[in-house]
């Protein structure tokens, strides 16, 4: 069990750069499969999920050469050998974003029947085999092993999902360019990393039409160019740190190249009456003496936060808002429209003296403003629960023991670093 302590109470001062989204970072490393030519990629975060694809990538015969202090990653994917085997890690829910590569290199992908991910509620593979079998992939059981398998070059093919998946979406996208002729997409999910795997394709030599909106357009494509590609800041993470300056009242600036993706968060903010302002590469919160819900004009309606697939609000990001909620004066409504165990994990926050109230599966009031005090809670495998869970630790004076925050080191490798330059006391116990 990994523990986190937290000596909270210190408002928050400084200026952050933050690492690439891990969202971004997983499927274009998954999409390198595709290519022979040379790939040089920067600002690659170490974390646990990149560490499994460099060892499977070693393990199927790729030569990678990783330089963790750089944050660079060369990658060549021509010394694979023919014949070569591929079951997939098991770990990371990623591997699946690996098939169509796989496929369209060795004709045979192998992927452990339950993979695995944060523990949000169910998340299917269903949607993603039928992407597969859609470009002629043949699936099947094999004790505790799915097996997909496919000759020869698929045909291009038109699907309309049923759910804007992301990953469902990224896979579709990388076995169109495995295709011959024009395939297409509808219900496309438009999240900014899968826009960020678009445009590393396109670098690639790709033809994508209709990237950030619900239908896009890909060409099949024969020949992929070398690349040098440097991952964005992760807009999570920047999100992340603007919280923790409203939670602590503090002044956090974070290096931000995409201030266009923020127009609804700065907005989700301003409902706890704090502001973003954006400058010359700069993303700044300077907090608010007290953080307040703001009422609105139409009184008889709870403030509401509202997650669902972008251009809504994140639901990734809806636990650093309900660490604001618990914080802030007044009544909020969260609503994750996405995943059905995204907020169960409310109970913890009692623990701090929070007032919360889950509704149902998908929707939860927090009553916010009472003295929070600090407390051992438990964070789920859930890589922002935990973040939320050290925000409103950092929020109290004295010292707060989070377990099992190891989801932290998934997504944000240099978290805690960070929030320690910014005043707060942490250390690890591993």
């Amino acid at each position: 069990m990994t523990a986190l302590y937290v000596r909270g109470g210190q408002r928050l001062e400084g200026k952050i750069e933050p690492s690439a989204n891990k969202n971004a970072v997983l499927p274009i490393l998954c999409a390198t499969l595709l290519s022979d030519a040379p790939i040089m990629l920067r600002n690659v975060p170490v974390i646990t999920d990149v560490q499994r694809i460099h060892a499977f990538f070693t393990d199927l015969g790729s030569t990678v050469v990783w330089d963790m202090g750089s944050q660079t990653l060369a990658i060549d994917h021509s010394t694979i050998p023919n014949g070569a085997k591929a079951k997939l890690p098991q770990a990371m829910r990623a591997s699946i974003m690996m098939i169509p590569g796989l496929l369209a290199r060795l004709g045979e992908a192998r992927l452990e029947h339950e993979v695995k991910g944060c523990t949000l509620g169910a998340r299917e593979i269903d949607p993603h085999v039928a992407v597969f079998k859609a470009f002629g992939a043949e699936v099947d059981y094999e004790k505790k092993d799915i097996v997909f398998r496919h000759k020869g070059r698929a045909e291009a093919t038109r699907m309309w999902l049923e759910y804007a998946s992301v990953t469902t979406t990224e896979n579709f996208i990388i076995s169109a360019l495995t295709a011959n002729g024009t395939s297409q997409i509808v219900n496309a999910a438009c999240e900014p990393h899968v826009q960020e795997m678009c445009t590393f394709l396109e670098a690639m030599g790709a033809t994508i039409r209709g990237k950030g909106t619900s239908m896009v357009s890909i060409d099949g494509c024969k020949e992929f160019a070398p690349v040098d590609y440097t991952f964005v800041e992760d807009f999570h993470e920047i999100a992340t740190f603007l919280a923790l300056s409203a939670v602590t009242g503090g002044d956090i600036s974070v290096r931000n190249t995409r201030p266009e993706d923020f127009m609804l968060i700065d907005r989700t903010f301003e409902k706890f009456g704090a502001e973003v302002t954006h400058k010359d590469g700069w993303s700044r919160l300077n907090a608010p003496e007290e953080l307040i819900v703001q009422q609105n004009f139409t009184s008889h309606i709870t403030t509401k936060v509202e997650a669902a697939p972008w251009p809504y609000i994140p639901a990734d990001l809806l636990p650093i808002f309900i660490a604001l909620g618990v914080k802030a004066r007044g009544q909020t409504m969260f609503w994750n429209k996405v995943y059905e165990g995204g907020l169960t994990w409310h109970t913890e926050l009692s623990l701090f003296g929070a007032h919360t109230l889950l509704c149902d599966p998908h929707r939860l009031l927090t009553f916010g403003g009472d003295k929070l005090v600090p407390a051992t809670v438990t964070s789920p495998y859930i890589i922002r629960v935990a973040i939320a869970m050290l925000m409103v630790a950092a929020s109290i004076e004295g010292e707060s023991t989070i377990l099992d925050a190891d989801p932290i080191r998934r997504a944000h490798p240099n978290f805690v670093q960070n929030i320690d330059s910014l005043g707060v006391n942490v250390r690890w116990d591993d």
